[in-house]
């Protein structure tokens, strides 16, 4: 089936300080039902914004560091959350590592999710969607991407930008499950900091990860860019997950499993 005839809806909210987007294919993408869908997964956005935001102070996260709250009285996500980040660190070897992370206002160390909280969020989210019958959506946030794609409509189509001039795509995949993320300072600056030093990492200018889950998925493209160049060797012995590195030097790379061009 053309993507030109299959009815097409698309959303779009600014959460977490991003461009959330969700795209929806199907009979009827103006039914009642889809639109109710949509407004729950922006709903959950917005709460895990609130819970997890350092940019808040009100935000639970910033209670917490104050001690202001106990875990325990906390959202109930929020030790999932704790628990998450710990796990993340160890799945990593410490290239992610949410402790002493500069807040983004003041510079000062903070602990800080937000490199896992996005995906972990959307991916929640997103089973609102998956309740839908008939229909193939994609939640597009801030250029992490997770899809769903029935087998009769069209796969859906990610481009994967370049990081030295947004216009033009370095490839565009075909998925009709997963996720892809995108970590590097392109769009940011060097707001990624390597863990054992502290300072921002500069050795790579993008990773794009794809995989199974989005939580996972950005989690490793966040600790690939912290560790650099030398990521690709471990990148590679991730299961289930394909990834392409742009280093500092513009060298271009990818691990087996990514798709040719």
């Amino acid at each position: 089936m053309s993507t030109v005839t299959l009815p097409r809806r698309a959303w779009v909210e600014q959460i977490m300080g991003l461009p959330m987007s969700i795209h929806v294919r199907g009979a009827d993408p103006d039914a009642a039902e889809v639109q109710q869908r949509v407004t729950a997964v922006f709903t959950q956005l917005r709460h895990a914004d609130a819970v997890f935001s350092p940019y808040r102070d009100d935000s639970e996260l910033s209670r917490w560091e104050r001690g202001e709250l106990a875990v325990e009285a906390a959202d109930p996500t929020f030790a999932e959350v704790l628990a998450l980040c710990e796990e993340a660190r160890e799945r990593t070897g410490g290239w992610f590592d949410a402790r002493a992370l500069p807040d983004p206002r003041t510079g000062a160390p903070r602990f800080d999710p937000s490199g896992l909280v996005k995906g972990w969020a959307v991916e929640r989210a997103a089973e609102q969607l998956q309740r839908l019958r008939g229909y193939s959506w994609c939640v597009n946030a801030g250029g992490d991407v997770l899809v769903h794609a029935l087998e009769e409509h069209p796969a859906w189509r990610i481009g994967i930008e370049s990081p030295d001039d947004p216009s033009r795509l370095l490839q565009v995949l075909e998925r009709r499950s997963g996720a892809v993320a995108t970590s590097g300072p392109a769009h940011r600056g060097a707001h990624i900091v390597d863990p054992h030093t502290g300072r921002p990492a500069t050795g790579v200018r993008a990773v794009t990860v794809t995989g199974p889950q989005l939580l996972w998925a950005d989690v490793y493209a966040t600790a690939a860019a912290a560790r650099g160049a030398r990521a690709l060797p471990w990148l590679e012995t991730l299961d289930e997950h394909a990834a392409l590195l742009v280093s500092a030097s513009g060298l271009l790379q990818v691990t087996a499993g990514w798709p040719p061009r």
